[in-house]
């Protein structure tokens, strides 16, 4: 029969499923430093041959990464999902542009109904948290910092709805959507209406969540993109208008 003894899981396994965990969870972030040899060892519980075997095993795997005289890293596992030539040609053509808008969508609205049931009280904390600094940077008129916590404020989300794929698939995105909110922000700042707009559906996302209410979050995140969605299909619109009046007035003075 194909039985073996079942063994004692040694102590350098156990501490590396743990941080192996810990990084498919998302809790140790690309890029993360490690505590010290000696800190890490007492907070596991094991001795520190035991977490040095654990690390080596770790490095081996591309989990982690060494730096001289620095520490012990959490590897660049996740890099961009797309080259920077690729976002740039997303950037300059309507049609990715308003794609973009429509996987965020589909993929934030479930992320924030998702939220809603299964985050922690300490995930919900991380969103209201975020969203006040949002306030605080509006009313000093910080329109780069609202922007970047702006996409913090999104990426939140993501990471408080508990499903380890879609949050390592958004994180390699992360430049894609830091560059989208900029990039929408920067053409909708010019509606005079927008900047109070926005706040106020992010106000009103982070009130479901709060509430723990899956259905109004899912609505309010589908509301805000379809805002940004409009938004910038009006301001293009308008653009295109001003520059066909611009043509019909040169036209008509070189006549």
């Amino acid at each position: 029969m194909p039985f073996q003894k079942v063994t004692p899981e040694k102590l350098s396994t156990a501490v590396t499923r743990q941080i192996e965990k810990l990084i498919l969870r998302g809790i140790l972030r690309p890029g993360e430093r490690l505590p010290s040899e000696r800190e890490l060892a007492e907070k596991l519980g094991v001795s520190r041959p035991s977490l040095r075997e654990a690390v080596a095993e770790l490095q081996e795997k591309g989990l982690l990464s060494s730096r001289a005289g620095s520490g012990i890293f959490v590897a660049d596992v996740l890099g961009s999902a797309f080259s920077p030539a690729l976002i740039r040609l997303f950037a300059d053509h309507d049609e990715a542009v308003f794609d973009y808008i429509a996987f965020r969508r589909d993929l934030e609205g479930l992320a924030a109904e998702r939220a809603a049931r299964l985050a922690s009280d300490t995930d919900l904390q991380v969103v209201q948290a975020v969203f006040d600094k949002m306030e605080n940077a509006h009313a000093k008129r910080s329109a780069k910092a609202e922007a970047q916590l702006d996409a913090e404020f999104h990426m939140a989300i993501i990471e408080a709805s508990h499903n380890v794929v879609m949050l390592h698939m958004m994180r390699s995105m992360f430049q894609l959507l830091q560059e989208g909110v900029f990039y929408n922000r920067q053409i909708m700042f010019k509606q005079r209406t927008t900047r109070g707009a926005l706040l106020d559906q992010h106000r009103a996302i982070n009130a479901a969540l709060q509430a723990r209410d899956g259905e109004a979050a899912r609505a309010a995140v589908i509301a805000h993109l379809n805002y940004v969605e409009k938004s910038l299909a009006d301001q293009q619109k308008a653009e295109r208008n001003e520059a066909i009046a611009r043509q019909r007035f040169s036209h008509e003075q070189s006549r």
